[in-house]
């Protein structure tokens, strides 16, 4: 095997739950193969730089192994390896992500009527 389609071969390395999510995500320019935005149908050969974009975050990911089959993650990790400066990337992305949930806690429940009319002044300007 020499080539693989690039939505089977994101679906085999657990990039994405189906291969359905695979090829949409191709669809909608997500999914760069060797700096080209890649069609579903697109053939992957080993040694390929892949820019997958995610809800997990962006991986830049060079190609190692090819697989149509879906396996453990653990057999799924081995057909791909990280660049550095994906990886980098990634972690300090995640990083300002979390920075910024953590700068304004949720409340706890519904606001009172009190403090709903305190919402309603802050918003309209009559502070």
């Amino acid at each position: 095997m020499t080539s693989v389609r690039i939505d089977k071969w994101l679906w085999a390395a657990r990039f994405f739950k189906s291969r359905a999510l695979a090829a949409r995500a191709c669809e909608l320019a997500r999914i760069q193969s060797n700096h080209q935005p890649a069609k579903p149908a697109r053939e992957v050969r080993v040694g390929d730089l892949l820019h997958i974009k995610t809800d997990s975050g962006d991986f830049e990911v060079k190609v190692l192994l090819l697989s149509e089959m879906r396996g453990p993650a653990a057999v799924a990790q081995t057909l791909y390896e990280e660049t550095e400066s994906g990886r980098d990337l990634r972690l300090k992305l995640a990083a300002e992500r979390k920075a910024t949930m953590s700068f304004a806690p949720a409340p706890a429940g519904r606001p009172s009527k009190r403090d709903r009319r305190h919402i309603i002044q802050f918003r309209s300007g009559n502070n």
